[in-house]
C-alpha cells in the first residue's frame, strides 16, 4: 500500500514550524508578518482542497469560498454567540477546536445536499451552479440578523494562532495527498482523465465526484473556521465570488492536480498582493501621486497573466515534491 513518506514529511514540517517561530521569538519577523503567514497557510487548506475538486476530480467549482463562508459562521456561532468564549476561558481552545471541527462537518453536509443533484452535471453548467450556489449562501448570511446581517458575526474570539493553523495545514496536506494515492483517488482521477471511460469499466462516476465535492467542502470549512478566529469576524463579502475566484487562481498558477503547486502558489500570491498593496501605497506616499489601492489588482492580474502566457501548465505541472513522493510500506 501506497502511503506518504510521513516520517521525512513530519521533519521536515517540524524543521519548518521551529524556524517561523524562532524567527517570531527574536524578533526577526514580527507581528505582521505572522500574520501574513497563517493568512497564507490558511488559502494553502483551501487551494489544496479545492485541487481536489477541480484538479485531482477535473471538475469545475466556483463557489469554493461558500463552503469556507459556512464553516466560518458555524464555527464563529458556537464560540462567540453559544459559549461566549474568550481566550482566557478554561477549556476554551477544546471548545474552539470542536466549533471549528462542526463548522467543517456543517460545509460538507452543504457540500453534499448541493453536490447531489448538482454534480450529475458536466464543464460549465456545474461552473454556474456552484457560481450561484456560492452568491446564495453569501445573500443568506447577508440577510441573517442573528449573525449580524450585512454588519457581519464581529467579537470572534482570536483563538487562531501560529501552531493551531500550521497543523491544521499538515494535516490537510497528509490526508488529501493520501486520498489521491488510493483506490478512491484512483477513481476521481479517472473521472478526471476520460469519464466516459471511467463509467464504462465500472466506476460510479456521480459517487466520486459528490465525494471530492463534500471532502474538499469540509476542508474549507476548516479553513474558514481558522480565517474566522483569526481576523476575529465573519462577513458575507470575505466568502463571495471574487475570493473563490483568487482560489480558483492559486491552483491554476501552481499547477492543475499538483498539491505542492497548490502549497507555493498559495504563499507566493498572498505575499505578493500584500507585498503590492504596500508598495503602491509607499509610491503614493513619496510621490504624491493620486494612486489608489485599486492599481494593485490591476499589477497582480498584469503578473498573472504573464505566468500563464510563459507557464501555461503553472509553476509545478502534476509534479510533487519529494516529500509528498509516495512509497510502497507493508
Amino acid at each position: 500500500m501506497a502511503k506518504i513518506k510521513l516520517p521525512k514529511l513530519l521533519i521536515a514540517a517540524v524543521i519548518l514550524y521551529a524556524v517561523i517561530e524562532s524567527l517570531y521569538k527574536f524578533e526577526m519577523i514580527n507581528g505582521y508578518i505572522l500574520h501574513i503567514i497563517n493568512q497564507s497557510l490558511i488559502y494553502v487548506i483551501l487551494a489544496v482542497s479545492l485541487n481536489l475538486i477541480n484538479g485531482i476530480t477535473g471538475q469545475f467549482s466556483l463557489g469554493h469560498m461558500a463552503f469556507a463562508g459556512v464553516g466560518a459562521y458555524a464555527s464563529g456561532t458556537i464560540s462567540t454567540l453559544i459559549f461566549k468564549l474568550n481566550p482566557s476561558t478554561p477549556g476554551g481552545m477544546g471548545i474552539f477546536i470542536l466549533a471549528i471541527l462542526i463548522g467543517g462537518v456543517a460545509a460538507a453536509i452543504v457540500g453534499f445536499l448541493i453536490g447531489f443533484p448538482s454534480l450529475r452535471l458536466k464543464g460549465d453548467y456545474l461552473a454556474i451552479v456552484t457560481l450561484g450556489f456560492g452568491e446564495i449562501i453569501r445573500t443568506i448570511f447577508n440577510n441573517i440578523d442573528y449573525v449580524g446581517g450585512p454588519r457581519g458575526l464581529l467579537g470572534i474570539p482570536k483563538f487562531s494562532n501560529f501552531t493551531v493553523i500550521f497543523i491544521a495545514t499538515f494535516l490537510t496536506i497528509v490526508v488529501i495527498r493520501n486520498l489521491v494515492e488510493s483506490s478512491h483517488g484512483r477513481a476521481m482521477i479517472s473521472i478526471r482523465e476520460n469519464e466516459l471511460a471511467a463509467e464504462l469499466v465500472g466506476i460510479n462516476t456521480t459517487k466520486y465526484k459528490v465525494l471530492s465535492f463534500v471532502i474538499g467542502a469540509f476542508f474549507a470549512g476548516i479553513a474558514g473556521g481558522l480565517f474566522a478566529h483569526l481576523l476575529q469576524m465573519a462577513h458575507p463579502t470575505q466568502f463571495g465570488f471574487v475570493k473563490s475566484v483568487e482560489v480558483l487562481i492559486m491552483i491554476y498558477v501552481g499547477g492543475v492536480g499538483s498539491i505542492t503547486g497548490s502549497m507555493i502558489a498559495a504563499f507566493a500570491l498572498t505575499f505578493l498582493s500584500e507585498g503590492l498593496r504596500i508598495g503602491i501605497r509607499a509610491i503614493a506616499d513619496a510621490t504624491g501621486l493620486p494612486i489608489g489601492g485599486e492599481w494593485r489588482m490591476v499589477v497582480y492580474s498584469l503578473l498573472l497573466i504573464f505566468i500563464m502566457l510563459f507557464r501555461t501548465e503553472g509553476i509545478m505541472g502534476t509534479k510533487e515534491s519529494r516529500l509528498l513522493k509516495l512509497e510502497e510500506v507493508d
